[in-house]
């Protein structure tokens, strides 16, 4: 985006003041974020992200922002730095605080996005924070604090947030954390294998290789760009909803809205060159899919499916056996399961562990902060052993 493209989005938003070339700037709508010179600046700002996360990017984003369901009005704060797209994350205003009855602002995310770190130009985070907790201190509204949900906790973004906070009067603290899943390290595919498990499981999984082939022709098929992607996107819905997440409401094919969204963002991400299909094939039909978003110098395992008919055979751990090319690839140093903690299987395989915290921050004026701190105080207290 030129300089003039840049003022055209400043000039929209109230919340930027008149002829400064840095501030967060409101989108209003989805015309917004689609208009090309913003997605143009959008794209540079990807190239330029100090972390990357595929959930903020458009091919993402857009369609879960048009797909959200029963969600309430989303806003895309987008920050410029001299005149450059700097800073991106969608905020959304709510009334519910997990049980509680609380207003604030916080980090939108998508049921089916799993990383809430903002899209921030590297070398820029602290002064990103400094900017985006300033505009909340002016149009905190209703808000008493804001949230920010699944930040990698030990990444760029995150630890330029602590510094700001920690050399500043601000409250804050951290209401949440987990370890997922995370797959990463120097070894080859072979040697993170045989380290990871013993030779007697190791021994299993390919009786079962063997066993699963003798029920007919067995193919492993790795995918990228678009080509077949309209029918391997309806084959792996058809799978997923066949299982047990099906029976329980939550495949994707459910509801047309993740349909929806999940057909738009595998098409999206094939356009941009971050897609990995993988594929068990049992006589030409899949017994287990996976997706994954390659976003160097990381990647995301967003899906995967089986057929539970096979489940004696292991075909979703096979395939990750697989996956575990990922070691290989020289743009991807890391890999994020995008899985629960304590995931039964993948956590067999996958050693490390990715921390992703979630943390409140105190913004507005001294009465507001003074009820933050009141709410900080409740949440942070030691509580009592069972």
């Amino acid at each position: 985006m030129d300089m003039a493209g840049a003022d055209r989005f400043r000039n929209r938003s109230a919340s930027a003041a008149p002829g400064t070339q840095s501030g967060i700037v409101r989108l209003l709508s989805l015309t917004d974020l689609t208009e090309p010179a913003f997605i143009a600046a959008w794209e540079q700002l990807v190239k330029r992200a100090a972390e990357p996360n595929p959930f903020f990017e458009p091919w993402f984003l857009v369609p879960s922002l048009r797909h959200r369901g029963a969600a309430g009005p989303v806003t895309v704060k987008a920050w410029f730095h001299a005149g450059r797209l700097a800073g991106l994350l969608p905020i959304v205003r709510s009334a519910r605080y997990y049980s509680h009855v609380v207003t604030h602002a916080t980090v939108w995310l998508h049921a089916n996005a799993f990383c809430g770190v903002p899209l921030v130009a590297a070398g820029l985070e602290q002064e990103f924070w400094r900017a985006l907790l300033a505009h909340f201190d002016r149009t905190a509204r209703r808000a008493l604090f804001l949230h920010l949900p699944l930040l990698p906790a030990d990444g760029p973004v995150n630890a330029a947030l602590e510094r700001v906070l920690v050399g500043g009067a601000r409250a804050y603290y951290r209401v949440a954390e987990e370890n997922r899943a995370l797959l990463g390290g120097e070894a080859t595919a072979a040697e993170y294998l045989a380290a990871s498990l013993s030779a007697k499981k190791r021994k299993e999984l390919r009786r079962q290789h063997n066993r699963l082939a003798e029920e007919g022709t067995l193919v492993f098929e790795r995918l990228e760009g678009a080509a077949g992607l309209a029918d391997w996107t309806a084959e792996f819905l058809a799978l997923e909803a066949a299982g047990w997440k099906g029976k329980a409401g939550s495949a994707l094919a459910c509801a047309p809205e993740t349909t929806a969204l999940f057909t738009q963002s595998l098409a999206g991400a094939a356009a941009a060159g971050r897609l990995e299909r993988l594929a068990l094939r049992l006589d030409g039909r899949a017994i287990a899919m996976l997706v994954n978003f390659i976003t160097p110098p990381g990647a995301y395992s967003f899906k995967t499916a089986f057929d539970e008919a096979y489940a004696r055979f292991s075909p979703g751990m096979l395939l990750q056996l697989e996956n575990l090319a990922l070691l290989e690839r020289p743009d991807v140093q890391w890999a994020d399961s995008c899985a629960i903690e304590g995931h039964p299987m993948i956590e067999r395989l996958w050693r490390a562990r990715r921390r992703m915290v979630s943390c409140n921050i105190a913004i507005g004026g001294a009465a507001r902060r003074a009820l933050f701190h009141l709410l900080m105080a409740y949440e942070t207290r030691p509580r009592k052993s069972a």
